[in-house]
């Protein structure tokens, strides 16, 4: 039996590095010359791995993901990834806030029932295109998207011409639902947890990735963590594991491990950016930093309990460089949502301007995200149906809508019932010590890591 592990073979790398040359303006024409003639494929445009393998290709695929890492980039200077550099790039980087206001344990409950929501909400519809996300919503009198997804009453050639995601279904269609099931968009919030119980808000990188290595299993990773991972067990250390072999830097996998950095740091984007650039860097770069950063940012104004979500995303805004293409697919998202009554228009524009992206890349992602918050205007409800409705990375976006919109709701009543009602306050995980965990636990958990008396472990 050949075991054949997705996201890592080289064969299948050097197609996803060869479009992020494409899209961050390196010259890798030649490279790519070699690779096709030599009959390499282009990169899978959903799946983590080629079909049918090619193995034989695999010393070519090495030699020239090598050569594709020594390609410049010209938006290098626009698109830093050391924070000091960051930081001089924006000139509206927010000022530090050593009398942040407090944040309550209602409202980091709300916020993780909320990131929980959004999560499940997007789940059975992730990979879709987004004509079929329309369609299995229409066919089940749920367009525009204001509940569960179901597939009672769904006609069935048009369930097999776009079938459920084959892992999510069972859990996570309206008439599944039992509690909240393991993803990876909690996993990642519950090992900052541990992360900030173990090391306090002054760890390392390296003391993540010693975290990853103890406490979160291999096959629970993916993508840019996943080549992470193996860069670590290969013996590179961070932030080396960013870029060695790793086309998926700049995908959205930072930005879902960053809530608990913004939800700790109530009223501070400042402080809640650096922390969730240190978590950042261990498997990103540039603009997939800016992603965790924009979104820790974000939360952290939102915990503050004193901004609107239009605040929030300007204050997300402030620790990403102006001239990168993160702060141009924000801004794009929030003017086209000002300017499009129905959400279906704006989403139509943003796959326009995004449909070349992988549909994990942080940019549409990004895009989609801040239309939907600007569109919604702050409801919980309109805020994860319009994340989830636009397609692309559906349950992540759905999560970090909800956590946003539920800090900004600001206790786990203030949330309709249909939402938090079926989660059971229960959420199952690999974590160690976190599976079957409740809602409210976490919520106590995660309050006593923004008390000054348990910042230092």
């Amino acid at each position: 039996m050949t075991v054949r592990v997705t996201w890592v073979q080289p064969e299948d790398l050097v197609g996803h590095e060869l479009r992020q040359a494409a899209e961050d303006g390196r010259d890798a024409r030649a490279v790519a010359r070699r690779w096709y003639e030599a009959g390499g494929a282009p990169a899978p445009e959903r799946a983590g791995a080629s079909t049918p393998p090619a193995p034989e290709l695999r010393t070519l695929a090495e030699r020239l993901l090598d050569e594709l890492a020594l390609l410049e980039s010209p938006l290098e200077k626009d698109e830093p990834t050391e924070l000091a550099a960051i930081r001089a790039a924006c000139p509206d980087w927010p000022a530090p806030r050593p009398d942040a206001p407090p944040v309550s344990r209602d409202r980091l409950h709300a916020a993780w029932l909320g990131r929980a929501a959004g999560c499940l909400l997007g789940k059975p519809v992730e990979k879709l295109p987004l004509d079929g996300i329309r369609a299995l919503a229409r066919a089940t009198g749920n367009w525009p998207l204001t509940t569960w997804f179901t597939a009672e009453n769904l006609p069935a050639p048009l369930a097999a011409t776009y079938p459920w995601n084959r892992r999510s279904a069972p859990n996570s269609l309206a008439e599944n639902i039992d509690g909240m099931p393991e993803d990876d968009d909690l996993n990642y919030p519950l090992l900052t947890v541990l992360l900030l119980q173990r090391y306090g808000p002054s760890f390392t990188t390296g003391d993540l990735a010693r975290l990853w290595l103890d406490e979160l299993p291999a096959g629970r990773t993916f993508t840019a963590e996943r080549i992470a991972y193996r860069n670590l067990l290969d013996g590179i250390e961070p932030p080396h594991t960013a870029r060695c072999r790793n086309p998926f830097r700049e995908w959205i996998g930072a930005q879902i491990r960053a809530d608990v950095h913004g939800w700790t740091h109530p009223g501070d984007p400042s402080a809640a950016a650096e922390q969730a650039h240190r978590d950042a860097v261990l498997s990103h770069t540039a603009n997939g930093v800016y992603g965790a950063m924009f979104t820790a940012a974000a939360l952290a104004e939102a915990a503050g309990g004193e901004s609107d979500v239009h605040a929030c995303l300007a204050a997300g805004l402030r620790v990403v460089p102006p001239r990168s293409r993160f702060a141009h697919a924000v801004l794009l998202g929030v003017e086209t949502a000002r300017s499009s009554a129905g959400f279906d228009t704006v989403a139509d524009r943003l796959h326009a301007e995004y449909g070349r992206y992988h549909w994990v890349h942080v940019l549409p992602n990004a895009a989609l995200l801040a239309a939907a918050l600007t569109h919604a205007d702050g409801d919980f409800s309109l805020s994860i149906c319009r994340a989830v409705s636009g397609g692309w990375d559906t349950d992540s976006n759905g999560a970090t809508a909800g956590s946003l919109a539920g800090l900004l709701a600001g206790a786990p009543s203030l949330l309709p019932d249909r939402w938090t009602t079926p989660l059971k306050n229960r959420l199952a995980s690999s974590v160690p010590g976190f599976d079957s965990i409740g809602f409210d636990e976490l919520a106590e958990q995660t309050h006593r890591l923004t008390q000054k008396e348990a910042l230092c472990p």
